[in-house]
């Protein structure tokens, strides 16, 4: 076996058990409404996308030779995909926990900051990381600024570095 080769396989082991650590050990906090979505996917996954997948699968399989049939490796991708999300589903199911909206005068999940950048003022919700879609203003406690605004108050600023330079927050508004 040769060292680069020794060298990948090691690297591939290391990222496995990096991500066997995280899905199993750290909490995924969540929203109750973000808790019945999962749910809910979860049992569309198990109950009806399954049973799509594998008949897909079975009746390719009657088309004849497997190994250039891409109808059938098509299928069995999607039972592939279908069942990773289950897992993962199930993972974040089992660590979650469940977090309210405080009234509290520090920002923490489930809260909606008004914040002003320049001239512009911007509405988010901080979220759990299942739950985030910056399109819809809905940011992550995991990310960049849901780590900064996580536990400041009205008034105070936050810098974020980002690809276009540096960016100043003031948090006008907390709900």
């Amino acid at each position: 076996m040769t060292s680069n080769l020794v060298v990948r396989i090691l690297s591939y082991v290391h990222i496995q058990l990096k991500l066997a650590v995280n899905m199993s050990v750290n909490p995924v906090y969540i929203s109750p409404e973000g808790l019945q979505k999962l749910r809910a996917e979860l049992d569309y996954l198990n109950g009806i996308k399954k049973k799509e997948v594998a008949t897909r699968i079975e009746k390719a399989k009657e088309m004849g030779d497997l190994r250039e049939n891409a109808e059938y490796h098509d299928a069995k991708d999607e039972m592939s995909w279908v069942m990773g999300r289950i897992i993962t589903l199930n993972d974040q199911i089992a660590r979650a926990k469940i977090v309210e909206k405080t009234d509290s005068d520090s920002i923490g999940i489930g809260n909606q900051v008004k914040l002003r950048t320049g001239e512009k003022d911007k509405n988010i919700t901080i979220v759990g990381a299942t739950e985030a879609d910056p399109a819809q203003g809905l940011i992550s406690n995991e990310s960049p600024l849901g780590l900064a605004l996580i536990g400041k108050r009205v008034g105070e600023t936050i810098e974020l570095q980002a690809p276009v330079g540096l960016i100043t927050y003031s948090i006008l508004e907390i709900s």
